[in-house]
């Protein structure tokens, strides 16, 4: 048993690392938006902090993935939670707000940067027998922030300001690096190679991502349909507000309610997923999970009434603690780590792109049509791609045979 426990100090150093970190950015998120409708009184402009990270990740993910690859992921975590926290400490210093438009979106290129880098550096870390249990954990930590972060925020808004609670969130962060500070180094000096980057050694990478995606299409099919899930989930939780308050008409508290009801499905889906993540099989956790998911919205989207709509978000949530956990062993488990970064940051660059694309193309459809028929529309197609990512991890060993035959003719 002491020998266990011992095994997982690190792994246990680094949830925490995880959760602080999650906790962190929920304060930001919900200080910042609180900020910015103070300094403005306009709904747009607090909108607009939305379109700031999908746009960082198109102009920071086309060249982030060589840096990674080529650089200390240890050093280069702290060095991006440091730098994260002295910016975001920096907000309540300016009034203008292109100046702090322009600061959000230095710190969603840090964040899109980050998350390959940390998915990297777990990799590593996490031998692979244990990282379906680590994920599952993960998945609870996450879950965790995502009821106690909103909590924390309202409670620092009660004893301070806004500003207060920002300075709370560059402290999570500057905690979070303290933490990887005291986690092991596991880049060796042979492995990190010169971090000069050029136009040529990026077009070099992107070339490499494309031959591993053409000799590993199974284990790329999955990856997209996966991404195309979080796509869909994405632009569906745009109009999630609107189709909540002018639906269901439901009023602030019970909306706010409706939200703790998606907290507590995915923390209790995630402590469900911990205790048997033994026994079910990744591509089942992924396939099953997705559906559970895609399912869960389409649930929501036909609701009429506040236990219908409250049974979809515990649905889709619950659901989703599977199918995330079951994804990331499966990219751990699949993508050489010597390229991970790579793979991490041009893929993420094309879901930045589609999650522009169809949240706009859901909102044309709100516009067009109705909110409900855009969400109901939204749905159907996620239970489609998501059936189809089900029939994919069914069958593995069948589609690699085929695909082995196909190569040799």
């Amino acid at each position: 048993m002491k020998n266990k426990l011992l095994s997982w100090k690190y792994p246990f150093l680094l949830l925490f690392g995880i959760g602080t970190s999650n906790i962190g950015d929920w304060i930001y998120l919900i200080a910042l938006n609180v900020m910015m409708l103070d300094m403005t009184n306009s709904p747009l402009a607090v909108s607009g902090l939305y379109m700031i990270k999908p746009l960082a990740a198109l102009c920071t993910n086309i060249w982030s993935g060589s840096l990674i690859d080529r650089m200390n992921k240890r050093k280069l975590m702290m060095f991006l939670d440091w730098m994260r926290a002295g910016i975001i400490a920096c907000f309540p210093f300016f009034s203008s707000i292109l100046i702090i438009y322009v600061l959000v979106f230095i710190i969603s290129m840090a964040s899109s940067m980050f998350r390959p880098a940390s998915m990297v550096y777990i990799t590593k870390l996490i031998p692979s027998e244990k990282r379906k249990r680590f994920n599952s954990l993960r998945s609870l930590i996450d879950s965790g922030g995502f009821l106690l972060g909103p909590a924390a925020a309202g409670a620092l808004f009660m004893i301070g300001t806004p500003a207060f609670a920002i300075y709370a969130t560059a402290a999570a962060l500057v905690l979070s690096g303290v933490v990887t500070l005291f986690m092991p180094n596991l880049d060796t000096k042979t492995e990190v190679k010169e971090n000069k980057l050029s136009v040529n050694t990026i077009r070099e990478d992107w070339k490499a991502v494309f031959r591993f995606s053409r000799a590993n299409r199974y284990i790329m099919n999955i990856y997209v349909l996966f991404s195309f899930l979080m796509v869909m989930a994405t632009a569906i939780d745009s109009l999630e507000v609107s189709f909540a308050t002018k639906v269901i008409h439901l009023s602030e508290s019970e909306y706010g309610f409706l939200v703790s009801v998606a907290g507590a499905g995915i923390m209790i889906g995630a402590v469900v997923n911990t205790l048997f993540a033994k026994k079910l099989s990744t591509n089942f956790l992924i396939g099953a999970g997705s559906v559970g998911v895609s399912l869960g919205y389409l649930l929501y989207a036909c609701s009429s009434s506040f236990q219908a709509i409250g049974t979809g978000f515990f649905s889709l949530s619950f659901a989703l603690a599977f199918a995330s956990a079951g994804f990331q062993t499966f990219y751990q488990n699949s993508i050489p780590v010597d390229m991970m970064g790579r793979v991490g940051s041009i893929y993420g660059l094309l879901e930045s792109l589609l999650i522009i694309i169809m949240t706009f193309l859901c909102g044309m459809a709100a516009h067009i049509f109705s909110i409900q028929e855009a969400v109901i529309g939204g749905s159907l197609i996620m239970l489609l791609s998501t059936i189809l990512l089900f029939l994919c991890t069914l069958k593995p060993k069948f589609y690699k045979v085929n695909l082995v035959k196909k190569q040799r003719i």
